[in-house]
């Protein structure tokens, strides 16, 4: 029965294509087995930075510069107003400073908070309708409550992707 098979493939592959099937040629040995080449192995997928990479790298900054991890995550109920007052001085100039090295940060609406402000020209992403807001979603304006803030300009440095935020301290004696 594979002889039958063979014979009608063969007779259509000439007749079409003008050659004989390679697994038939070499299964009546009219051509030597190709050597089978060992496949190489995959290279190891190179590390790619993302959105997510760039979050963990300027929290990463402004823990480095700020200690503003450390201060999020401290329990303050014990602390008097005073001590949290004088430590977010602290951690509010240096972060603000590490923002502004690595970032240019604009309002998404430059006007006075307080004011009937427009939404025209301003995307959807760009604005957070709140209070009695209609049933289609939309307003042609209201009081401006928040300017909302946009990045213009992100210039971190380069490094390799870590979900590292600050290694761990350890002082040998």
């Amino acid at each position: 029965m594979n002889r039958i098979s063979f014979a009608l493939r063969s007779f259509f592959s000439i007749l079409f294509g003008g050659t004989l099937p390679a697994d038939i040629a070499q299964a009546f040995g009219y051509m030597k087995p190709a050597p089978m080449k060992a496949a190489p192995p995959p290279a190891p997928p190179k590390p790619q930075a993302g959105p997510a990479d760039g979050a963990v790298q300027i929290l990463a900054i402004l823990q480095r510069d700020a200690r503003l991890i450390d201060f999020v995550m401290e329990d303050i109920a014990a602390y008097s107003d005073d001590q949290v007052g004088a430590a977010v001085r602290d951690v509010h100039a240096q972060s603000r400073q590490s923002l502004e090295r690595y970032m240019k940060l604009a309002p998404v609406i430059d006007g006075v908070e307080g004011t009937f402000t427009k939404t025209e020209g301003v995307g959807a992403a760009g604005i957070k309708l709140i209070g009695n807001v209609p049933a289609s979603g939309k307003a042609p304006g209201g009081l401006l409550r928040h300017k909302g803030w946009r990045a213009e300009k992100v210039d971190l440095p380069s490094t390799p992707p870590s979900l590292i935020l600050a290694p761990a301290e350890i002082e040998v004696e």
